[in-house]
């Protein structure tokens, strides 16, 4: 039987049984990093631009939620990504605070974001979520694989405007060097099965 038909009717099987088969791991380029919603404990800095000065500091996210910004006063981070928050510091500065404020968030520890890894890894698991973290450092954070891991065959499983999505992933050949890397994404699912053999 041609692969390609084989695919089609493992696929066709999978649908019919209420199970969408797992999305198709790219061998072009990487899949987007899916930026998380900030929370409790996250540490990010704020750099504030204006004219020929700039102001700079450090903020740990508290259960309160809320930063102290110059100028501006309280703003709320938790359960808003980077990009929101930076917007939202500029636009309220520029309204009558400074003229043409521009404003950088980073963050620098993503420390309310956590991903699972389970199946055949040494440390099975939940593991903190870093930015910038691909499939093969979570898979290191847990220990590596067992002798009877499915290297090429490890599921990534993650939600996406609502809705489930799971990647195959072949990390053994991306530690090969022979596929990019993978992005991981805080609230992944990481699954490591057994081989067959």
């Amino acid at each position: 039987m041609r692969p390609n038909l084989l695919a089609w009717l493992v696929a066709g099987a999978l649908t019919a049984c209420g199970h969408p088969p797992p999305a198709t791991y790219p061998t072009t380029t990487p899949i987007e990093e899916v930026e998380a919603p900030l929370g409790p404990g996250d540490v990010f800095d704020v750099v504030i631009y204006y004219g020929s000065k700039q102001a700079k500091a450090s903020y740990r996210l508290t259960p309160t939620g809320t930063i102290a910004v110059q100028y501006i006063g309280d703003v709320t981070a938790t359960g808003k990504t980077v990009a929101a928050v930076q917007t939202e510091i500029q636009t309220r500065l520029a309204d009558g605070y400074l003229r043409d404020p521009i404003v950088s968030v980073s963050l620098t520890e993503a420390n309310s974001t956590k991903l699972s890894v389970f199946g055949q890894v040494q440390k099975a698991g939940t593991i903190h979520f870093q930015s910038g973290m691909t499939i093969v450092d979570a898979i290191a954070q847990s220990g590596g694989f067992t002798a009877m891991a499915k290297k090429n065959g490890v599921q990534v499983t993650r939600i996406v405007d609502g809705k489930k999505i799971t990647y195959t992933v072949p990390v053994q050949l991306i530690g090969e060097g022979d596929r990019p890397n993978f992005p991981v994404a805080a609230g992944d699912v990481v699954f490591v099965p057994e081989r067959w053999y």
